[in-house]
């Protein structure tokens, strides 16, 4: 090694020693994508395999747990209550997701089976990253919650953060590139479009709005069809809502009321 190397290195070094920013919440990625696709076999066994008994149920929960703990190695003693905790939220998990594959099933008749809605349709592939990653947000896992949403992203187009709060069952339908941001709220058998944006209206002041609402809220029944936007923190679309395709929307919208798409 050169002197003019060692010198770069030494700078580098210096850097990275006095960036007080990093959080040393190290996590394997490789190792939580697996735990992602694994639980997602774990969940649904029975629509996954032609026999299910307890032994083969509990064999792949195993894999998924040792897969989560290998993505944990470097932090495993700061997160191992809340893996535990995570687990103990399986069952409920499964009932939600369940859910959200009947509203899908009866409402897209393209639909021919539950498992072809598990195991192919994007839409639900990335409401079930969202309800896994959403729990670890609730738990104060951050970085991993982060990096589910943006893995579910990468498979579907779609980019749903773990930090808003979306009601159960929820539908989405063909799904690529919709956008829900950190504090949208989303109510009880909502039905989201392709390209629909649910963000906030203006990120001028940067950091200084962390914490605060951001992004609209749906309530319960509402259908949004594709490209359309909705925008604001104080913006509220009210129940039984229908909002046509390529609208923008600034401005709360009362109950039981159709707003005509753009041609």
């Amino acid at each position: 090694m050169t002197d003019e190397q060692r010198k770069v290195i030494n700078a580098l070094y210096e850097l990275e020693v006095n960036d007080s920013h990093a959080t040393h919440d190290h996590i394997n990625k490789e190792a939580l994508y697996r735990f992602i696709e694994n639980l997602k076999v774990a969940l649904f066994y029975n629509y996954y395999k032609c026999e299910i008994t307890k032994d083969s149920l509990d064999a792949k929960l195993l894999e998924s747990y040792n897969d989560f703990k290998e993505a944990l190695t470097e932090v495993i003693d700061k997160y191992q209550d809340k893996i535990d905790e995570f687990f103990k939220f399986l069952p409920e998990l499964r009932t939600e997701l369940m859910k959200d594959v009947e509203i899908t099933f009866n409402g897209d008749p393209a639909s021919y089976s539950y498992e072809e809605i598990i195991s192919t349709y994007p839409g639900f592939m990335a409401i079930y990253c969202y309800r896994v990653a959403h729990k670890f947000y609730e738990m104060g896992m951050k970085h991993l919650s982060r990096l589910i949403s943006e893995y579910a992203h990468s498979k579907t187009g779609i980019d749903i953060h773990a930090g808003a709060k979306i009601g159960n069952p929820f539908f989405i339908d063909h799904g690529t590139g919709i956008v829900i941001g950190e504090t949208a709220v989303i109510g009880d058998n909502c039905k989201l479009y392709q390209g629909v944006t649910l963000g906030a209206m203006s990120l001028k002041k940067g950091r200084q709005l962390m914490n605060t609402k951001r992004h609209p809220t749906l309530l319960n029944n509402v259908v949004i069809y594709s490209g359309s936007s909705i925008f604001g923190g104080d913006t509220v679309i009210g129940n039984n809502v229908t909002i046509g395709s390529n609208v923008e929307i600034k401005e709360s919208v009362p109950d039981n009321t159709v707003v005509r798409g753009n041609k």
